[in-house]
C-alpha cells in the first residue's frame, strides 16, 4: 500500500503545469473535446456492428467473426481508455492514481495488438478465400476460428504482462507527454521498439505480402476470365444446352467474384485507416521523443484515438448489405429489408448462403474455366 502511495505521489508531483506547458491550453481543449465526439461514436458504431452481425444471419460468415472480435477490442478502448484520455486533455494532468496508471496503457496497447491482429487474420482469411480457396473448407472450421480469435487476444496482452510486472519496462507517468506511457525501468530497458517490430511491422507485412498475392491473383484470373468469354462469343452459333449451363454458371462466378473482391477492397481500406491512424503517433513518438511539435503528437493522439470509430463507417460506405444489418439491428424489421431477404438480390450480387463457401471458393482459378470438373471442386451452388 505504502508502495502505491509513493507512485501516487510521484505522479501528483510530477505532473506539474510547468512540464506540460509545451501543450497549449487551447489546442488541450480542443483535444479533450474531439476524443469525446470519438468515444461516443466509437461506442455506438462498434456496439451496433456486433449486434448487426449476430442479429442478422446472413452476414455472418468467418470474416464477421474476426470483425465482431475487431468491434469488441475497439468498443473496449473507447470504454476503458478514452474516458481516461479526455480527463488528461481537460485537467493537464494524471489524477486517477498509480494502479491505474499501469492498467489504463495495458489495456491501450493489448486492445491496439487485438486491432491489428484481427485485421491480419481477416487479411489471411481473404487471401486463402481467394488464392487458395481448396483449403478454405479445412482450415476455417468453428474450433479454428475461436482458436485464431483467443490467439490474438492472449498474445497482444500477454505481450504487455512483462511490461506490467515492472520486469521489461514499466507502465509509468510520462512527465513529457502528460500520460501514462511505457517507461524504462531502473535497468534502462523499455519494451516499445520489441512491441512495435512484433505487434505492428510483422502484422502490417504480413497483410502487406497477402494483399501483393490477391491483387496478382485476381489480376491473373480476370485475364482468364476475358479470354474463355471471347472463345464462348466466337462460338455462340454452335453452343449447346451444357454450354449455355456453363454460361450461367460463369456468369454466376463472376458475380460473386466481384462480392468477394468488393469485400476484399473493403478490408484494404480497413488496413489503410489503421496505418494513417497508428503511423503519425508512433512516428512522433520515435522521431521526437522529447516533445518538440506538440501538435504533431495531440494530432497523432487524436488519429489514434479515432481508429477506433472508423471502421463501423468504413462498412457502411462500402458493404450494402452491412448498411441492411445496420438498419435492422436500429429499427426495421428484417421483413421490409430487401437487401436481406430478396432472392433475387442475392442472385444479382452474386451471393449464395447455402453453403459457407461463397461460389468464388468453388471456382477454380489455376484452372481452365471450359471444363468446371477439371479443378476436381464442385460444379454447382449448392453444398456437397
Amino acid at each position: 500500500m505504502d508502495d502505491v502511495m509513493n507512485i501516487t505521489d510521484d505522479i501528483t508531483s510530477s505532473a506539474r503545469p510547468s512540464e506540460l506547458s509545451k501543450f497549449s491550453p487551447a489546442l488541450l481543449t480542443f483535444a479533450a473535446v474531439v476524443t469525446g465526439f470519438i468515444m461516443v461514436i466509437g461506442l455506438f458504431g462498434n456496439l451496433l456492428t456486433v449486434v448487426a452481425l449476430i442479429k442478422c444471419p446472413k452476414v455472418r460468415n468467418v470474416a464477421a467473426a474476426f470483425i465482431i472480435s475487431l468491434c469488441i477490442a475497439d468498443f473496449l478502448f473507447c470504454a476503458m481508455v478514452l474516458p481516461f484520455a479526455i480527463s488528461g486533455f481537460w485537467t493537464r494532468t494524471w489524477s486517477h492514481g498509480g494502479a491505474l496508471c499501469k492498467l489504463v496503457p495495458f489495456l491501450r496497447y493489448g486492445n491496439v495488438g487485438v486491432s491489428l491482429l484481427s485485421i491480419a487474420l481477416i487479411t489471411l482469411n481473404r487471401y486463402i478465400m481467394i488464392a487458395h480457396h481448396s483449403w478454405y473448407a479445412r482450415v476455417y472450421r468453428k474450433h479454428n476460428i475461436a482458436l485464431m480469435i483467443v490467439f490474438s487476444w492472449m498474445f497482444s496482452y500477454g505481450m504487455q504482462i512483462p511490461t506490467l510486472v515492472g520486469v521489461w519496462g514499466k507502465f509509468d507517468y510520462d512527465p513529457e507527454l502528460g500520460t501514462c506511457s511505457i517507461m524504462p525501468d531502473e535497468h534502462g530497458r523499455s519494451s516499445k521498439t520489441a512491441l512495435f517490430v512484433i505487434a505492428f511491422i510483422v502484422p502490417a507485412l504480413l497483410i502487406f505480402i497477402c494483399y501483393a498475392r490477391i491483387f496478382w491473383v485476381v489480376h491473373s484470373s480476370e485475364q482468364r476470365m476475358r479470354e474463355h468469354q471471347r472463345s464462348q462469343h466466337t462460338g455462340a452459333g454452335t453452343l449447346n444446352s451444357t454450354d449455355k449451363r456453363s454460361t450461367v454458371k460463369d456468369n454466376r462466378d463472376t458475380k460473386a467474384r466481384r462480392n468477394e473482391w468488393r469485400i476484399t477492397k473493403m478490408v484494404l481500406a480497413i488496413f489503410l485507416s489503421f496505418l494513417v491512424c497508428y503511423l503519425p503517433i508512433t512516428i512522433a513518438k520515435v522521431a521526437d521523443s522529447h516533445v518538440h511539435y506538440p501538435v504533431f503528437h495531440i494530432a497523432g493522439y487524436l488519429l489514434l484515438y479515432a481508429s477506433a470509430c472508423v471502421n463501423p463507417i468504413i462498412y457502411v460506405i462500402m458493404n450494402a448489405q452491412y448498411r441492411a444489418a445496420y438498419a435492422a439491428a436500429l429499427c426495421c424489421p428484417l421483413a421490409r429489408l430487401p437487401g436481406l431477404t430478396s432472392e433475387k438480390w442475392n442472385e444479382r450480387h452474386g451471393y449464395s448462403f447455402s453453403n459457407t463457401r461463397t461460389a468464388l471458393s468453388q471456382v477454380s482459378i489455376g484452372e481452365s474455366r471450359a471444363d468446371p470438373r477439371a479443378s476436381g471442386l464442385p460444379t454447382g451452388p449448392g453444398p456437397r
